[in-house]
């Protein structure tokens, strides 16, 4: 649908629509740097809980159970909310806040908040009745194991009502975001983690099963999650109040956008959601191998490969509705720029200090040296795909801010049904959980290159000048890198024998000279931190 022309004498001389200004004038690398700042903090809190659950309560079934229970409503938040949600929702509230009054776009997230939140209202209260039956086919691996199988369901229960919440908080984020307002969005990912180490020690003890604190606290933060972001919402005059019926028009649009995307822009979470599947049938622990494995991944693509797509969006929004098909590509061309600059030497470093890591954060008797081991290989898998799951975060934004989810689903389809293949294929080989991981990284290859393709191909992107150099400095800069620390690494069973006071500074003085080496190369080539500032 063309813009609607616009209508500035029915904006009001204040509001939202004047605050949002600052989108358009505040940097994308700033934004990203303020983005990517609160979700740092977020991360580490998230590697604080995750160090307190391998160290308080291991690999087991109850903790496999727990993993996989709680894996449901994040995979249904990612498709629902933050995926195929936010990048139907953005781009119709971007065209709202240029063409049309404040009113207007209030009736829009209000109209918005009373369809999104009824149908998953809906979709929690089955859940929570059909658990038995839906937990048959979500966790097959466990039904030899009735206990296991009674934990699971107990679980899914109490952290499945998450999904509504925390669908709810995705379109406060989302609303937030799209004026500016980027930092309260990014650290809200905190409370989820501040609250399972707080039940981890205060609510465990006094439970007959402790694990069950664990899917408690995900409930808990659900709710908090969604209170910390209404304060500033109100502030700007744009609670998410649901309002049926005011903007069927504005509703209808995002819903078009909405399902068909629904496998497109969240093919990765799908691909994982398999791997997790698969994995219960496998011995136990393999569930816990992935999630740890997972979770130190998603530290650099949390941190700085979301946090570019957060700002991306927008800004691909805005140069879509102003028709500047030039700013569009130069900002795809930035994204690129600086996702390569991040992604290869994260990916080599988690492949270099793979056991160094795991040893450091989580060994201990709960989580003994064999974990250690089958942790680290589906860790080394998973970073093989650090670059492409970073690739699709940016490309797919480049069809969603123009409002095609056709492409992104056909894309995203052919590979999941490669990844489904891979798995097998893996399965049969013997790979085990490494095999799943695996196949999850080359099926998010076939994707970023699809989604890379279709740009290149309709002419929405292209590679701006000075790609060869740039490549050539960031191999160079690896390179070097990569002698430093391996050097410096030795063996990994040695770290076995230190405290983890040692353990800890010694990984510092293995990474932070290490980023301090590629970048002092990537400067000493001619690279200036200025080519990235727009």
């Amino acid at each position: 649908m063309e813009p609607i022309p616009h209508m500035s004498s029915d904006q009001p001389a204040t509001g939202p629509s004047e605050s949002s200004e600052q989108t358009s004038s505040e940097g994308l690398l700033r934004s990203s740097w303020i983005t990517g700042s609160m979700t740092l903090i977020s991360r580490f809190l998230g590697l604080g809980r995750d160090i307190v659950i391998a160290r308080l309560f291991g690999t087991s079934d109850a903790t496999d159970a727990f993993f996989l229970a709680n894996k449901i409503p994040n995979f249904m938040r990612r498709l629902f909310a933050e995926g195929a949600f936010s990048q139907a929702f953005v781009p119709i509230l971007s065209e709202y806040r240029s063409y049309k009054p404040v009113e207007a776009v209030q009736n829009l997230i209000g109209a918005t908040a009373a369809s999104l939140g009824g149908f998953l209202l809906i979709i929690t209260l089955v859940v929570i009745v059909i658990a038995p039956n839906l937990a048959v086919l979500i966790a097959y691996g466990f039904t030899d194991e009735p206990e296991k199988f009674a934990l699971f369901v107990q679980m899914l229960r109490i952290t499945f009502p998450y999904l509504l919440l925390i669908s709810m908080t995705a379109l406060c984020s989302a609303v937030l975001n799209s004026y500016g307002r980027f930092a309260v969005p990014a650290l809200t990912p905190a409370l989820l983690n501040v609250s399972l180490i707080s039940c981890s020690f205060l609510l465990a003890p006094y439970l007959r099963q402790p694990e069950l604190a664990l899917a408690w606290a995900v409930l808990i933060a659900g709710f908090a999650q969604l209170l910390f972001q209404l304060p500033l919402l109100a502030r700007l005059r744009l609670l998410p109040v649901p309002r049926p019926n005011r903007d069927t028009e504005g509703v209808s649009r995002i819903k078009q956008l909405m399902l068909p995307a629904l496998f497109g822009v969240s093919v990765s979470q799908i691909n994982l959601l398999l791997d997790t599947m698969i994995a219960s049938l496998l011995v136990t622990g393999s569930v816990s191998w992935l999630y740890y494995s997972d979770r130190l991944m998603e530290l650099p693509l949390g941190t700085f490969g979301i946090a570019i797509a957060i700002v991306v969006l927008p800004s691909l929004s805005r140069h879509h509705a102003e028709s500047s098909p030039e700013a569009f590509s130069e900002t795809l061309d930035w994204a690129l720029r600086l996702v390569v600059l991040i992604a290869l030497p994260a990916t080599i470093g988690l492949m270099l200090l793979a056991e160094p890591l795991l040893i450091t954060l989580f060994q201990n008797q709960n989580f003994p040296v064999e974990d250690v081991v089958s942790s680290a290989g589906s860790l080394r898998a998973y970073a093989v795909g650090l670059l492409a799951f970073m690739g699709v975060k940016i490309f797919a934004p480049g069809f969603y801010a123009r409002q095609d989810t056709a492409t992104p689903v056909r894309i995203g389809m052919i590979a999941m049904s490669a990844n489904m293949v891979l798995n097998l294929l893996f399965y049969l080989g013997g790979w085990a959980h490494i095999g799943l991981a695996l196949a999850t990284s080359l099926a998010a290859y076939l994707n970023a290159g699809g989604l890379l393709l279709m740009l290149k191909r309709t002419d929405v992107f292209r590679f701006h000048p000075g790609w060869p150099r740039f490549l050539f400095q960031i191999m160079l800069a690896n390179v070097i890198m990569v002698v430093f620390v391996f050097y410096g690494l030795g063996s990994w069973s040695a770290w076995l024998e230190w405290s983890v006071f040692e353990q800890i500074v010694r990984l510092i003085f293995l990474v932070f000279p290490g980023i301090m080496v590629y970048l002092t190369v990537l400067f000493a080539t001619g690279m200036r931190w200025s080519q990235f500032n727009r």
